[in-house]
């Protein structure tokens, strides 16, 4: 079956994907031992998420890898071939899987912890390879991939903790909710 997309879905997806670049671009904390990459934004993630949330898993994958696009686009950070396969596409990409959740109950939620850890997974395995690429022992292995995890976990469960506690709050739940409904045309 193909799939069609709606003006309303473009739009809606193309609104969430500029914010979150305008929020991940000039909104965040980057801290002194974030030297890699990574930082904290403010809610963009949630924003990549709502695409799936609103739309289900096709249009929620697709606005995400669209997303990871622009990210490399704007501040690119490349190693290698699979680092670049590993941080871009398949991390941000992984925000899309919110979209798997978009009828469940409390989806919004599940969906968005979802994305982020399927986000965190790729950033670890990336950094995971990319760091015991250069160690020759398995003490140093060890190290390199629980240094890679903890430097991931650093950055994006803070921000993940934020937003749960945000969309968990009922005024911004009831936002979210009459946002969907007017993403899927259903407004009053």
């Amino acid at each position: 079956m193909k799939q069609k997309f709606t003006v309303r879905q473009i739009v809606f997806s193309g609104i969430a994907i500029a914010l979150a670049i305008v929020i991940a671009t000039y909104v965040k904390f980057k801290g002194p031992f974030w030297f890699n990459g990574g930082s904290i934004t403010l809610f963009s993630m949630l924003l990549i998420t709502l695409i799936g949330y609103w739309y289900g898993p096709v249009v929620g994958l697709i606005g995400a890898l669209a997303y990871a696009v622009l990210q490399f686009i704007t501040g690119p950070y490349v190693l290698s071939p699979l680092q670049v396969a590993l941080d871009y596409p398949l991390a941000f990409g992984a925000l899309g899987l919110s979209g798997f959740f978009w009828k469940a109950k409390n989806g919004m939620i599940k969906g968005y912890i979802a994305g982020v850890l399927g986000r965190l997974f790729f950033h670890c395995v990336s950094g995971v390879i990319f760091y015991t690429e250069y160690v020759g022992n398995f003490g140093d292995d060890a190290l390199a991939i629980w240094g890679s995890i903890l430097y991931n976990m650093s950055y994006i469960i803070p921000e993940a903790i934020l937003t749960i506690i945000l969309i968990s709050l009922p005024p911004v739940k009831k936002g979210l909710n009459t946002i969907k409904q007017m993403a899927l045309g259903n407004a009053g």
